[in-house]
């Protein structure tokens, strides 16, 4: 009797030390009897911190799009980031699905719940919040040897991006996702708060919706100093040069015209810092130029 006691005992305690708690971006907290070992990443921005945290072979489905790294092109798929099937998610028996809070949760959260699946809700807003995304998702998968030391170095990279263009001579900037419908992105965008990093302020910081149209007539009366585009993929767009129809634009004038890759900003990964960094030159070489005509003072 004495030796079951111990043994229940025993095996209560293993069984506390294997489950997992974490809180995710929408302040709930998910828990997992023991690490996952079987998870469902519903947006291509979570297969690749997945991946960045340690876990990406322990990832089941993903939904299309998700190609980097090249290893995620071989994950079933289970739909696109919103529109998946709930019975293709259950026939994978996830231990974990991670959904995008803004992207494809929604209604369907509940409904994922019901399955007695636990759901991690990733919703980034800033960089430093991809960091803390990798270190999250490497507790819940048991790979905090891996993902804890890849948060840290991502967190003291955009400190030191920060602390280089801190006081830096801000500049205005439009970042233009699309050109018909013309689309940017507002205050609220971690695109926003990439551009502060640099000593950029987002020209169309201010209006409402996260990703708003806009016309022509709105970049001209706000005449941005940079224009920032990105397009559909590794080739700088046509259409950025459209803008120099428009030589009266500051933008235009100091040739402040540049084109970054659409993942290293619009996908919330760790290749959020290459596109820090792209943008940061970038705006220290509009500095120059706008320095160079005499308009304002270099940076410090």
């Amino acid at each position: 009797m004495i030796r079951c006691l111990v043994v229940l005992l025993l095996l209560g305690v293993h069984s506390a030390q294997a489950e997992v708690r974490v809180t995710d971006f929408i302040g709930r907290e998910v828990i997992v009897p023991a690490p996952a070992t079987r998870i469902v990443a519903l947006a291509p921005h979570v297969v690749e911190n997945l991946f960045s945290a340690g876990a990406g072979d322990k990832i089941v489905g993903a939904v299309e799009h998700s190609d980097y790294p090249p290893a995620a092109t071989n994950i079933p798929r289970v739909g696109n980031h919103n529109s998946w099937s709930l019975e293709s998610i259950a026939a994978l028996r996830p231990d974990l699905v991670v959904v995008w809070g803004s992207g494809n949760a929604g209604g369907k959260l509940a409904r994922l719940e019901q399955l007695g699946i636990p759901v991690f809700v990733s919703e980034l807003r800033k960089p430093q919040d991809i960091a803390e995304a990798i270190r999250r998702l490497g507790i819940l998968a048991g790979t905090s040897d891996h993902s804890e030391p890849a948060a840290k170095a991502l967190e003291t990279a955009l400190a030191t991006l920060g602390k280089r263009y801190a006081h830096a001579t801000r500049l205005s900037v439009f970042y233009q996702i699309w050109n018909d419908p013309l689309l940017t992105v507002n205050g609220d965008h971690m695109i926003s708060e990439v551009m502060n990093l640099c000593g950029g302020r987002n020209a169309f910081a201010d209006l409402a919706q996260i990703a708003p149209r806009i016309n022509v007539e709105s970049v001209l009366s706000r005449d941005p100093d940079v224009i920032l585009a990105s397009g559909m993929g590794d080739a700088r767009p046509d259409w950025v040069d459209d803008w120099r129809r428009y030589p009266a634009l500051a933008a235009v004038r100091y040739d402040n015209l540049f084109f970054i890759h659409p993942d290293h900003l619009q996908r919330a990964t760790s290749r959020i810092l290459q596109g820090a960094e792209t943008l940061c030159a970038q705006l220290q070489e509009a500095r120059q130029r706008i320095a160079a005509e005499g308009s304002i003072m270099p940076p410090s």
